[in-house]
C-alpha cells in the first residue's frame, strides 16, 4: 500500500498562516526538522520567534535582508545577495542560532525564500557554550560538488553541511539534476545510529522543476522511498513539481529522477536526535556497485548549467493533486 498520503506534501497541502509551505514538528511523525517557504513583496517583512529551533535562511529567488536578535541580545544584520532562480547557482545564506528573533525583509524587489530549521534542546547545543553563532555565508563561500557520473551526474551545493557550517543539529544542501538524470543514487539511508558509519537523520526534500524548452508545459520529477527495516515499512513513489515536499523519516531513498524534458532541483533539510552532528549514509547493497562505474563515465556538464527555458514556477493544480 502506498504511503504517499502520509509522507508527500503537494504544494498547498501543508501550510501555516502566511507560509504557503510549512513543515513543522508534530511530536509524532516529525520531530527534528522544519521547512517554511514564502514570497515577500517589495518592502514586506516577516518576524519569526525561533524558540528551540536553529535556522538557515535560503533565498530561492531574489535577495533578502535579515535581522536576528540572538539570545545574548546581540543584533546581527545581513544582506543576502540572491539569484534569479534556484538553477542560477548558489546563493548567500544566513545561519541563525536557536533562541533568536528573526526578521525577514524583501528590499527593492520580491523575494521567495526558504527557512530551514532543526530543533535544538539544551543537551544538543554542541561544541560551543550556549550554541553556535550567527553567520552570513556568501555564495562565493559555498563549496559546489560534482557528484556521480554519466546519467547519475548532479551538482551539490554544500552551504549547510558539517564541514562548511557550524551548527548544533541542522544539516542542509541543494542538489541540481539535469533533465533525464537520476539523483540520490544509489539509494541510501541514514536511519540508524552506528557511530562512524551511519547517522540517524530525518530528511525533508523540497522540489522545484524547470522545463528545458517551451514545449514542456508540465515539468515534473519523481522521488522514491522504500523499506530498509521490516519493522518500519515505507512505500513512497511521488510525482513532484515546484513547491512539493517529500518527507523521509527512515528507509532507503532514491532515486530522485528528472524527467527528460525538465531539470530538477531539491533542497535537503536534515537533523536527528544523536549527540553528533554528522551526515553518514549507508548505500542499498542492491545498487551500491554503480559507484564503481563512475570513474569510467564522463561527468554531465549540464549539471553546472541547468538553465530553464522559462521561469521555474508552481504548476497550477488542485491542492492535494497528483502525487
Amino acid at each position: 500500500m502506498s504511503d504517499n498520503s502520509r509522507w508527500v506534501r503537494p504544494l498547498g497541502t501543508s501550510t501555516d498562516a502566511a507560509w504557503p509551505t510549512a513543515v513543522t514538528a508534530d511530536g509524532r511523525d516529525w520531530r527534528h526538522t522544519s521547512l517554511r517557504v514564502t514570497t515577500l513583496a517589495p518592502g514586506e517583512s516577516r518576524v519569526v520567534d525561533a524558540g528551540d529551533w536553529e535556522h538557515i535562511v535560503v533565498p530561492l529567488s531574489g535577495s533578502a535582508e535579515i535581522t536576528a536578535v540572538t539570545s545574548d541580545a546581540q543584533v546581527h544584520e545581513a544582506q543576502l545577495a540572491g539569484r534569479s532562480d534556484v538553477f542560477a547557482g548558489p546563493t548567500d545564506t544566513a545561519y541563525i542560532p536557536a533562541g533568536s528573533r528573526i526578521t525577514l525583509r524583501a528590499p527593492a524587489g520580491p523575494v521567495r525564500l526558504a527557512l530551514t530549521g532543526a530543533r535544538v534542546t539544551g543537551d544538543l547545543r554542541r561544541g560551543v557554550p550556549g550554541g553556535h553563532s550567527f553567520r552570513h555565508l556568501s555564495a562565493a563561500e559555498v563549496p559546489v560538488e560534482r557528484r556521480g557520473a554519466g546519467n547519475a551526474s548532479r551538482q551539490v551545493r554544500n552551504f549547510g553541511t558539517p564541514e562548511v557550517l557550524g551548527a548544533d543539529a541542522l544539516i542542509a544542501c541543494e542538489v541540481v539534476t539535469p533533465a533525464g538524470n537520476w539523483s540520490s543514487w544509489p539509494p541510501h539511508k541514514h536511519d540508524t545510529a552506528r557511530p562512524g558509519e551511519e547517522s540517524a537523520l530525518e530528511e525533508i526534500y523540497y522540489f522545484e522543476t524547470a522545463p528545458v524548452d517551451a514545449r514542456c508545459t508540465d515539468p515534473v520529477g519523481y522521488q522514491r522511498v522504500y523499506t530498509s527495516d521490516a519493522g518500519r515499512p515505507i512505500d513512497v513513489l511521488a510525482e513532484v513539481r515546484t513547491g512539493d515536499v517529500v518527507l523521509v523519516p527512515y528507509g532507503w531513498h532514491g532515486p530522485a529522477i528528472a524527467a527528460p524534458d525538465a531539470h530538477l532541483y531539491y533542497l535537503n533539510v536534515m537533523a536527528g536526535p544523536g549527540p553528533e552532528r554528522a551526515w553518514l549514509i549507508c548505500d542499498d547493497p542492491a545498487h551500491a556497485g554503480v559507484r564503481e562505474t563512475w570513474p569510467d563515465l564522463p561527468f554531465d556538464a549540464r549539471a553546472a548549467h541547468c538553465r530553464p527555458a522559462g521561469p521555474a514556477r508552481p504548476t497550477p493544480r488542485t491542492p492535494g493533486g497528483a502525487e
